[in-house]
């Protein structure tokens, strides 16, 4: 298996997306809606929820698993007021202490022209200065497509864990091929050169830890996969709540400021 052939993987629309992960990793769910400020965006969900006995912050990109459902959260894309209801959520989880978790799957924040005119850069930038600076432990697991600023401004983590079959990049395959060689059917070829997988990640040091997967990747049914991750899930996060967090809050600034410095591992 190629790293496209991991692109499309990640794509899959029989994955799980993430209502199907929080309903199998946590209980007692609440979901939180709105930015307080325009309008709920159905691409961004988040809440509070137990893992095993603890009390967390649980946020993502939501995808469809119909093409009704996709409509309803504009295919994973967020529009600036879902990434102002994750910040609002996140501020949340610091006033009480609770660590957070993000789950990124997403081409990318929603380019169109009305998102931009709401503010989408600065949502954004707004997400990514923030979560520089909140004092509780932060998790990230990208458990699909990892697109752009619309899957950084809900990743700036102590640890970023990635699936085995996801994919993290500042664009597309095909965006890649259109603007180097005019030929969006060259994405195979660019997506060898963009380094986006898993394994290709964890060797660049950005992604902390590989979650295998069952063959032919993860589906909604594999329950011995979500168990296992709940179980690591959880001692992950015990961990880094005994951490001093000004130590997790200098390895988090350290570790992105560190990002692409001549091809030196973190």
């Amino acid at each position: 298996m190629d790293s496209y052939d991991k692109v499309l993987l990640a794509r899959d629309g029989t994955r799980p997306n993430l209502r199907h992960y929080i309903s199998r990793l946590f209980t007692d769910f609440f979901e939180q809606k709105g930015d307080r400020s325009c309008r709920d965006d159905g691409a961004i969900i988040g809440g509070i929820a137990l893992l095993e006995d603890r009390p967390i912050t649980v946020l993502g990109h939501q995808k469809g698993a119909s093409l009704e459902e996709n409509v309803q959260c504009n295919f994973g894309m967020p529009g600036p007021e879902g990434y102002r209801k994750a910040l609002r959520i996140m501020e949340q989880a610091e006033k009480f202490g609770r660590p957070i978790l993000t789950f990124v799957d997403t081409p990318g924040a929603y380019p169109g022209m009305e998102a931009e005119e709401r503010g989408q850069g600065e949502a954004i930038a707004r997400c990514l200065m923030a979560m520089g600076q909140l004092r509780v432990p932060i998790l990230t697991v990208v458990i699909g497509e990892g697109g752009s600023g619309g899957a950084l401004a809900i990743s700036v983590a102590a640890r970023i864990w990635m699936l085995e079959n996801a994919v993290y990049s500042v664009l597309s395959p095909e965006g890649f091929a259109t603007i180097l060689w005019k030929d969006a059917s060259r994405a195979r070829e660019a997506s060898e050169l963009m380094k986006l997988t898993a394994n290709d990640l964890k060797e660049a040091g950005v992604c902390d830890r590989v979650i295998p997967e069952p063959p032919g990747g993860v589906k909604r049914e594999h329950e011995r996969f979500f168990t296992g991750l709940r179980r690591l899930l959880t001692l992950e996060v015990d961990l880094l709540c005994k951490q001093n967090i000004n130590t997790l809050l200098s390895e988090r600034y350290d570790r992105y400021r560190a990002l692409g410095a001549k091809g030196e591992k973190i």
